[in-house]
This record gives C-alpha cells, sequence and structure tokens, in this order.
C-alpha cells in the first residue's frame, strides 16, 4: 500500500514527511514551495486523464449542438433544451446519487480494504438503475413537461422528441457513473482518458454519417449519442472486469446489504449536486419567458456551453481532489488532506482567472462558431462580461464540492446550496430580470451573486475545518462500512 506521500528526489523533501507517511508541520517559505510542488504533481497525475476523459464527454455533447446547430435555430433551441433541462436534471440526480461511490471507494482504498470496492459499485449499480426507472417518465413527457414550464409549443415539441429518442443513452449513465468512481478512487485514470477520445473521434464521424449523408437529422444525433455513451459504459466495464482483479472479485450478494444505508448516503451526495447543476438548468427555463425565447435560450445555451467546457476541466480537478481527500483520510493523514486542499483552491482560481481573461478578449468572436444568426451572435457578446465572471467562480466551487464528497460532508453543502441558491441567488435574478426588466443579464447576474456567496461560505468552512476529526469520522464510516481499521489507532500514535 502506498504511504501517502511519495518521496519525490531532492534535497529536503525526506524532512518534510513523518513516520507515519504524512507531513510534519510546514513552517517557512521554502517548505511551503516544496509542498506546493508535491502536492501539484499528486494531483495532475490523477486530474489531467480525467480531464481529458470528460473533456472528451463533454465533446460528445457539444459537438452534436455544433451539428445540429446548423440544421437551423430551432434544432438548436431543442436540442439545448433536450440537454439543459431534462438531460441536466437526469445527469445531475445520477451523478449525485453515484457520488456516494466516490466517497466510500475512495476512503475504503486508503484504508487498504480494496476488496470492498467492487461491492460498493455494485451497489450503486442496483440503487442507480432503480433510480433511472423513476426518472424515465420525465424522457417520455418531456414535451407536455417544458410546455408546463412555459417554453414555447414548437420548441418542446422537437425537445420532446429528441429526449424519447436518447432514453437509451440515459440509461448507460446507471452503470457509467459508479464504474468511473470506481477506477478513479484507485487512480487507474489513464484507460478513462483512452477511452473518452477514442469514442469523441468515433462520435464525430457517427455525426457525420447519420446527419448529413443519411440525412437523419435530430434522429441521426441521437442514434450516435445513444451508440457512444454504451460504447463508453461497456469499455469500462470490460476493463473492470479483465483487468482489476484487486477491486473486482465477480458478482457479490453482498451489494444488497445494508443497501437503505447506501441509499441515504446516495441521496445526500445527489441533493447536493443537483442544487448546483439545477440552479443554472433554471436559467435556461426562465430565459424561455423572455420576449424572443428563441434568441433569449439560443444566446445563453452557447455561454452555457462555453462555461461547461471549462467547467468539465474543474469537474475533473473536483474528481481528483475527491479522491485525494478520500484516500488521504483514509490513511490517517489530516495534514497531507489539508495542504492538498489548499494547493488545489489555489491553482484553480488561478486558472479560472486565465478563462475569464480569454473569454474578455474573445467575446465578440466565440459565437461563430455555434451558429451563422448574427442576432444570435449579438446577444451572446452583450453576455461575454457575465460568462467571464461566472468562469472564475466555477473554477473554485467545484474543487470544494470535490473536498466534501472526498470527506463525506454532502448533507452540510446541500444546505449551503439551498440557501445560497434557492434563497438568495435565483430570488434576485428573478427580480433583475423581470421587474427590473434587465433580462438574461439580470437573470445570469443574480444567479452570479449567489454562486459568490455560496463560495465565500464552503470556502470560510475549509478554513475551520478540524482535518484530524475528519480523520476519526473516516475511520468510524469505515468500520460501518467495511470492517475494522486501525486508521485513528495510529493517528493517536502519531500525536
Amino acid at each position: 500500500m502506498d504511504s501517502g506521500i511519495p518521496l519525490l528526489n531532492g534535497a529536503g523533501v525526506v524532512a518534510l514527511v513523518a513516520e507515519d507517511g504524512d507531513y510534519v508541520a510546514v513552517k517557512g517559505f521554502k517548505e511551503v514551495r516544496k509542498v506546493f510542488w508535491i502536492e501539484t504533481a499528486k494531483l495532475w497525475q490523477i486530474a489531467l486523464p480525467i480531464v481529458f476523459n470528460i473533456l472528451c464527454q463533454y465533446g460528445v455533447n457539444s459537438v452534436t449542438n455544433i451539428f445540429v446547430g446548423h440544421l437551423g435555430d430551432l434544432e438548436l433551441s431543442a436540442i439545448s433544451l433536450t440537454n439543459s433541462v431534462i438531460g441536466t436534471f437526469a445527469f445531475g440526480f445520477l451523478l449525485g446519487m453515484g457520488s456516494a461511490t466516490e466517497t466510500l471507494c475512495g476512503q475504503a482504498f486508503g484504508a487498504g480494504q480494496v476488496n470492498m470496492l467492487g461491492v460498493y459499485m455494485q451497489r450503486s449499480w442496483v440503487i442507480l438503475l432503480g433510480t433511472s426507472v423513476l426518472i424515465l417518465p420525465i424522457y417520455i413527457f418531456a414535451a407536455p413537461i417544458l410546455k408546463v414550464l412555459g417554453q414555447q409549443k414548437d420548441i418542446a415539441d422537437l425537445a420532446g422528441k429528441f429526449a424519447i429518442l436518447v432514453i437509451p443513452q440515459f440509461f448507460s449513465l446507471s452503470l457509467n457513473f459508479p464504474t468511473q468512481k470506481f477506477l478513479q478512487a484507485q487512480s487507474k485514470v489513464s484507460v478513462i482518458a483512452w477511452i473518452g477520445f477514442v469514442a469523441l473521434v468515433m462520435h464525430i464521424g457517427m455525426l457525420w454519417l447519420l446527419i448529413y449523408v443519411l440525412d437523419l437529422g435530430l434522429t441521426g444525433a441521437a442514434l450516435a449519442f445513444d451508440i457512444t455513451s454504451w460504447g463508453i459504459t461497456l469499455a469500462q466495464l470490460a476493463y473492470v472486469v479483465g483487468w482489476c482483479k484487486d477491486g473486482w472479485n465477480g458478482l457479490s450478494w453482498l451489494a444488497f446489504k445494508d443497501i437503505w444505508a447506501f441509499v441515504r448516503l446516495s441521496l445526500a451526495s445527489a441533493v447536493m449536486l443537483c442544487l448546483e447543476v439545477w440552479y443554472m438548468m433554471s436559467v435556461i427555463i426562465l430565459a424561455g419567458h423572455l420576449n424572443n425565447a428563441v434568441i433569449a435560450v439560443d444566446s445563453l445555451s452557447i455561454c452555457m456551453n462555453l462555461n461547461g467546457w471549462e467547467g468539465m476541466i474543474f469537474i475533473g480537478v473536483n474528481a481528483a481532489i475527491g479522491v485525494r481527500v478520500s484516500n488521504e483520510l483514509g490513511l490517517g493523514h489530516p495534514r497531507a488532506t489539508k495542504y492538498s486542499v489548499y494547493v488545489t483552491v489555489f491553482q484553480s482560481l488561478f486558472i479560472g482567472i486565465f478563462f475569464m481573461a480569454v473569454i474578455l478578449v474573445a467575446k465578440n468572436h466565440f459565437a461563430i462558431i455555434f451558429t451563422s444568426s448574427k442576432t444570435v451572435q449579438e446577444a451572446v457578446s452583450k453576455l461575454g462580461y457575465f460568462l467571464a465572471v461566472t468562469m472564475v467562480l466555477n473554477s473554485v466551487q467545484p474543487v470544494i464540492s470535490g473536498v466534501a464528497i472526498g470527506g463525506g460532508w454532502q448533507a452540510l453543502v446541500a444546505y449551503i446550496n439551498i440557501g445560497c441558491y434557492y434563497l438568495f441567488g435565483l430570488p434576485l435574478g428573478f427580480l433583475l430580470g423581470y421587474k427590473v426588466k434587465l433580462g438574461v443579464q439580470g437573470l445570469w447576474g443574480g444567479m452570479i451573486c449567489g454562486v459568490a456567496l455560496q463560495t465565500l461560505l464552503l470556502l470560510l468552512i475549509l478554513y475551520k475545518t478540524n482535518w484530524k476529526k475528519e480523520v476519526e469520522e473516516t475511520s468510524e464510516r469505515m468500520r460501518k462500512w467495511g470492517g475494522h481499521d486501525n486508521t485513528v489507532d495510529s493517528l493517536v500514535a502519531s500525536t
């Protein structure tokens, strides 16, 4: 088992590590710099393959939007509405339910209970498949649901048709998410990246063939979406069964043991993540009630698409810091956990500022990638400043959510999200957008305020966190879910 802090070559590095594998207290700029580079290397060894894979998977969505967007404004609005409202609702809920697997697999791997990883993954498969059946009516009745939410009839009808066609893609997520978490917890991330890359290349070819050569339009886009998603899922499953002998010991009835307790943890994870994902989804819904809804939805969707590209990077960092936190807590290393969190937050903020600068420079030009409509391009340009600010906030917020998943704080973050997003940000956006008549800019500006408040509160919580106490709670969780471990005993001995 890895000691948790690999000793890199270089004078003085060994002095930073105690006998138990955790850091000693770091004092002085020279030691801080050394820890910064050690943690940077450990984080990005995990994060880069995950980021690459997520960019490839998000590229599947984005490239589909680009191909469909050149069919016409109505088609672009329809697929954007399906992906932003129906797809995001389902994606967020299932990803959240799967995040319980990330917490438990990461902490179990750190504590040396590798044999439990396959059981946790199977338990999550069962829960997510059951959840998918319950959510299925949202896809079947997407058109009337969107009409009830106030969307235009022609857009809602076309979006509803597309939603039914992508039901197979939706069900693939039930197996995809737990399998990814299983692999990420063990830092087996390179294979995920290669699978994502091959899938993206094949998807582009299928879109060209089905939409332009066979002239299947939206139906062709949906078929490509379904085939690509199941290809990714089956490839990951094949790798788990064939090459993960330590964590995978075959199907087990243990997957059904204590399943309701696992459901409760999954629901806490789902609520936390869904409150974040649905918050930005609600901007699209509210924009659909504005005058000239097609232009409003199209311009906002293009901005959200670009924001999503940057967001995918930080969802990758989210997963990596979740792995780092859960592994180090499982190993009983409070200082390593704390330093890893601080380094990741600092680097993420720096990256967010860089993307903000890029958007401000290119705000009058990037819309041409998605649409040929001059009207939509002008509308997107006006939203450039809001997109730039959002990119900075979205660089830090997912990282803190990853820390919450790694530490098992999902319920606490869910309460903060309710207050900041739905009691403050959303009402403020509605007030500015409709009452003050600022339109899309008012909606987005108010909701940015909610994200800013949430980020500040979570940063305060990180600053106040007692990481030794978090190690003790992790050990108790491992005793409950996977048997006894001596993490607390080793922590007490070391202090």
